[in-house]
């Protein structure tokens, strides 16, 4: 069995995990931290029959575990990184603390300074639909974000084969509440969500956009998003429509045929037929990705893209970095 512990266990990530691992046929959760729930059993904070008690940061025995999840916020998340990567334990952080490649972009966009910024080059991508192997090997992974995962799968095969005729991208995003945690706050109260349908950090001001352009620019793209993301009345889900100019001779069965070629025997990413179009009962509560598409004409396409941002844009895509660590099946423990 794996032995598992969890950083900051009480989040809506944090709890996912812990119900994905203690389904796990090959794992088990050793502890889960919290700041605010030390002594406190799960079953006090969410109506689950999982037994586990929140232990506080500095108690945990790092000795006992193989790896150690954080889904800790950014900047919280780097200190217990580097202090279970220094025990010799493999590490898979969910915050943004090792998604950037450029330490100066990370502490301009996140405003803070990177306490352990030599790490940086240990961390691999955890998006294993492009980066399987480097995560196989990898002692540090660094989990993308949720927009991201949504965006950068509905592209990868486009900007990969160079098939973008101009580099600029519209990527329209909606997300449920739940992206924002479970921390209170009076913008996600109910009575401010419901019946409401909102944007915010418009304007290149969201924090995941340097990291879709980090990713697309490395698959060797010269790209430039204007992302949009917006707040949903629904408790998970993200949509993501994204809008793109392709070069000539592309028809929508053909932009299918393309996408299943490139992702054939990918557990998790469903390309839908012609004619039908993603939406978010086709991934909720699994760790999925669909993808489908339309033609706006004049080589214009719309790419949308659906997944669980509980799931497969956090901890299930974790549970599946780690079974590629373990040398396990990668959709063990995975609804797909």
């Amino acid at each position: 069995m794996i032995r598992a512990g969890i950083f900051g266990a009480t989040g809506y990530t944090g709890f996912e995990l812990v119900k994905l691992l203690d389904g796990h046929p090959q794992a088990e959760v050793v502890f889960g931290t919290s700041r605010s729930s030390v002594g406190q059993h799960l079953r006090d904070l969410y109506p689950c029959p999982i037994d586990l008690t929140f232990s506080a940061t500095e108690d945990v025995p790092l000795d006992e575990i193989d790896v150690a999840f954080s889904c800790l916020p950014h900047g919280q998340a780097m200190g217990e990184v580097a202090r279970a990567r220094a025990a010799g334990v493999r590490v898979i952080d969910l915050s943004a603390d090792f998604r950037l490649r450029d330490v100066d972009v990370y502490e301009q966009w996140y405003k803070v300074q990177h306490l352990a910024p030599e790490m940086i080059k240990e961390a691999v991508y955890g998006l294993p639909e492009v980066y399987r192997e480097q995560i196989a090997c990898a002692d540090l992974v660094a989990g993308p974000g949720c927009y991201p995962t949504s965006v950068l799968l509905a592209l990868y095969p486009l900007v990969r084969d160079g098939q973008l005729a101009k580099g600029r991208i519209i990527a329209d995003s909606k997300s449920g509440t739940s992206g924002a945690g479970r921390k209170a706050s009076v913008k996600s109260l109910f009575v401010e969500v419901n019946e409401d349908f909102r944007p915010y950090g418009i304007g290149r001001a969201h924090r995941h956009l340097p990291e879709m352009e980090q990713e697309l620019n490395a698959w060797g793209g010269d790209v430039r998003v204007t992302f949009s993301p917006h707040l949903l009345p629904v408790s998970r889900g993200i949509l993501s429509t994204i809008y793109v100019t392709l070069k000539p001779g592309w028809s929508v069965e053909e932009l299918a045929a393309a996408y299943r070629q490139t992702y054939a025997g990918e557990p998790f990413v469903h390309v839908l037929p012609a004619g039908q179009l993603a939406s978010l009962a086709f991934v909720r509560q699994t760790n999925r990705c669909a993808i489908s598409f339309a033609e706006v004409g004049e080589d214009e396409f719309i790419v949308v893209s659906a997944i669980d941002n509980l799931l497969k844009g956090a901890s299930g895509q974790l549970v599946q970095c780690m079974n590629l660590m373990f040398g396990l099946d990668e959709t063990a423990g995975l609804p797909g």
